[in-house]
């Protein structure tokens, strides 16, 4: 969730309240009504129940989520956890986790353990210098049984150097080697093709990503930053 989205979320928590209180039918169209009065600067992308919980799930272009009661009278900014088995499974991570298991796996670029374990979705920038530190450990992780599958995310923009680079990286013969000499700050020749780096982009802001690296562990958990290969297999369950 974005700073700002954050910071405008509090100063408006209990104003809004109110004003959301003023909806009372229940339903999609009156969740709908009541946020885009809250919070018009925000444009809604989908609206849809979340059955076990009675509340909707209301989803922005942004990428950020929002759970709302169905009355319209009461929202909940962050995850949304469930309780089971005597703990609890952040089901806002699953979702996530989800939208990333089903992204095209020919249009990663993809680190294979021999004997795969687990494996980690990492959002990354070739130049950037805790990236370069974490890909230092592909070899130590791949030896531990993770597979590490990369997507890009370059954090100046679409058609930035940066951009440009990962365009080249992903349009090669062997993206793996020009991955490696990239995270080396070794130069790469110019590659062109039709590719997948700013949707993956996208992909990225819409599941929360806001720094890079991101990595998101196989078992569901998002870690926001750089972890020693030891760490990552621990938090693995290796």
């Amino acid at each position: 969730m974005s700073v700002f989205f954050k910071v405008y979320i509090r100063a408006l928590c209990l104003p809004m309240i109110v004003l959301l209180s003023t909806f009372v039918q229940a339903g999609e169209s009156e969740v709908r009504e009541a946020i885009q009065t809250a919070l018009p600067q925000f444009n809604v992308a989908k609206i849809t129940p979340h059955e076990a919980s009675g509340l909707y799930v209301v989803e922005f272009d942004s990428g950020n989520t929002l759970y709302a009661t169905e009355n319209g009278n009461y929202f909940v900014a962050g995850d949304l956890y469930r309780m089971e088995g005597g703990g609890l499974v952040n089901e806002t991570e699953q979702v996530k986790l989800a939208k990333l298991e089903a992204w095209p796996a020919e249009d990663m670029v993809i680190y294979e353990a021999a004997e795969e374990k687990a494996h980690i979705t990492v959002f990354t920038d070739v130049d950037c210098g805790y990236c370069r530190m974490l890909h230092n450990e592909v070899p130590e992780l791949n030896d531990l049984g993770i597979t590490v599958r990369y997507l890009a995310f370059p954090r100046a923009g679409v058609g930035s150097h940066s951009y440009n680079k990962m365009v080249s990286v992903w349009c090669s013969d062997d993206p793996k080697a020009l991955m490696d000499k990239a995270k080396q700050g070794i130069g790469i020749p110019e590659n062109k093709c039709v590719n997948p780096i700013a949707q993956q982009r996208a992909l990225g802001e819409a599941v929360g990503v806001r720094g890079t690296p991101t990595i998101f562990l196989s078992t569901g958990s998002i870690m926001p930053g750089y972890m020693p290969a030891a760490e990552l297999a621990k938090e693995l369950g290796l």
